[in-house]
């Protein structure tokens, strides 16, 4: 079984501690995620100049409706948020909390598309298992700067607005690798040049 967790969570916490960002990107409506969580919308600057078929494969799960109420399963304070778990995470239909964390969709894995990008606050990111290529439907937010990931995890896009409503995301057991029980969700994803 596949399990689509961050490797070496310990280590990049414990490098993590570094502060700043990079600027905000502007991104037209059709590179324009958006989220909308409990208490309002979080819009992300998609980066298809970084990562196209990372961010094409977001982009045809979010219109075929897959990322809607997707539990943020993993969640680690002053590390990362991390959700789309289209597979086992849908918090109406099929979730399954032992095995949160370890699907994907039916879509290919996709090959690494590494940059020289940094893993900053608000930075959004692939998860993936051991295998570089194995990226699928799962991302995270990055809460703080994590240098470690730079360069061997897939960053897809950044946070414009919105990364207050990340920061109340709830927080997983630090014990259980972020585990999250009764966990926040998307309610729904779409793209910005999209009908609402």
């Amino acid at each position: 079984m596949r399990t689509f967790r961050l490797a070496s969570l310990a280590l990049a916490f414990a490098l993590s501690s570094a502060v700043g960002s990079a600027p905000a990107l502007a991104a037209g409506p059709q590179d324009t995620l958006v989220l909308t969580l409990k208490n309002g919308d979080v819009t992300i600057a998609l980066r298809p100049d970084l990562a196209p078929k990372h961010v094409e494969q977001i982009k045809t799960l979010v219109r075929e409706g897959a990322y809607d109420n997707v539990a943020f399963h993993r969640v680690i304070e002053g590390f990362m948020a991390q959700t789309g778990d289209v597979q086992y995470g849908d918090l109406k239909e099929g979730y399954k909390a032992s095995a949160v964390g370890t699907g994907g969709s039916e879509l290919p894995d996709l090959p690494a598309e590494f940059s020289q990008e940094h893993f900053v606050r608000g930075t959004v990111g692939m998860a993936r298992s051991q295998n570089p290529d194995s990226a699928n439907s799962q991302f995270f937010i990055m809460f703080a700067p994590a240098p470690p990931l730079d360069g061997d995890y897939t960053i897809v896009g950044k946070v414009e607005k919105g990364l207050d409503l990340i920061d109340s995301i709830k927080r997983g057991d630090p014990s259980d690798n972020g585990s999250v029980s009764e966990p926040d969700r998307i309610v729904k994803a779409r793209i910005a040049a999209d009908a609402k």
